[in-house]
């Protein structure tokens, strides 16, 4: 027996207005799209916002369901759109903010784990990381270089 230790690294940020510009106006995206989202049920809104290398930004919020298995996350609605629009792109860095109707979320919120496989495999298809920026409502902002810090054992093609 042996044990494996697994170490990560995030860069915090004291909020949105400590970023650079580019990366600021990526979130203030994500921020505004946030506010679009459908959230009749969970009252719990998140916005992303992608960068891909051709230049073009790509959004998407969390869009519920009353049968909720139906309901897509933010990351996964940009996710599969810039899939969908753009398949030869890869994605550079991805913003993500997240609020609740009925209280202040003030620390950063993380992708689900669906929305960290989902990533992971677009990751894994482009063959390079993705920068991921995620905030809640106010507050600190964290930076991962790379989804492997959210998500260490991937599971990819490689395991079929």
């Amino acid at each position: 027996m042996k044990d494996i230790s697994i170490t990560t690294k995030f860069t915090a940020f004291d909020s949105v207005a400590d970023l650079s510009d580019d990366i600021k106006s990526l979130m203030l995206e994500a921020i505004a799209i946030r506010k679009k989202a459908y959230a009749p049920y969970s009252k719990f809104r998140v916005g992303a916002a992608l960068l891909l290398d051709n230049g073009k930004v790509v959004l998407g919020s969390n869009q519920e369901n009353a049968a909720y298995p139906s309901g897509l996350c933010a990351e996964r609605v940009a996710i599969f759109q810039a899939g969908a629009v753009y398949p030869e792109a890869k994605i550079i860095c991805m913003a993500i903010t997240a609020a609740s109707d009925t209280n202040t979320t003030a620390a950063p919120i993380p992708p689900c784990g669906a929305c960290r496989q989902s990533i992971a495999e677009y990751e894994f298809k482009q063959e390079s990381p993705i920068e991921i920026y995620f905030t809640g409502e106010i507050g600190a902002v964290y930076k991962s270089d790379s989804l492997k810090n959210l998500l260490p054992f991937m599971f990819d093609k490689n395991f079929l």
